[in-house]
């Protein structure tokens, strides 16, 4: 995805793209209970991503394409007053902290135990994150396609 367009502004959603996902909401909250908590999960998921600094939110935005591509499975909803993910059983998989939220030199994509990224007896849970990349694309999708897994 391009760094910045006119459309966007903020290296963001474009403003059709945030109607797409208030849209989605509204379908899935028109599906029923099941429905409704995951279209809340998401509003404020999207409501929280929207009050950050404009560099934190163009990260958090792409964060949140990068997850629900790579796993469609998980329900965006917010923990701790950050943007999260969390499987069927709702238990947090994988998480955002936007810099500004503890005055960090950098931004945080987080996984919580439940995510399956293990590796012998020493992996890596959290990953600093200052820029979106096509590399960073790339390494967040097979991150969360591995947690998943």
């Amino acid at each position: 995805m391009p760094a910045k367009s006119p459309q966007t502004g903020s290296d963001g959603f474009s403003a059709e793209e945030r109607a797409a996902m208030k849209e989605r909401a509204a379908e899935l909250r028109a599906e029923g209970k099941k429905g409704a908590k995951r279209a809340d999960g998401l509003q404020a998921l999207l409501d929280r991503i929207a009050q950050m600094a404009p560099e934190d939110r163009a990260l958090a935005e792409r964060v949140h394409v990068a997850v629900t591509a790579g796993a469609p499975e998980l329900s965006p909803k917010t923990w701790y007053g950050m943007p999260a993910y969390a499987n069927a059983d709702d238990k947090i998989v994988v998480f955002f902290q936007d810099s500004g939220k503890f005055n960090y030199r950098y931004s945080t994509l987080g996984f919580q135990d439940t995510a399956t990224l293990d590796d012998g007896d020493l992996w890596p849970v959290s990953y600093a994150l200052r820029k979106w990349t096509p590399a960073v694309e790339k390494k967040v999708i097979a991150l969360v396609k591995a947690a998943v897994a």
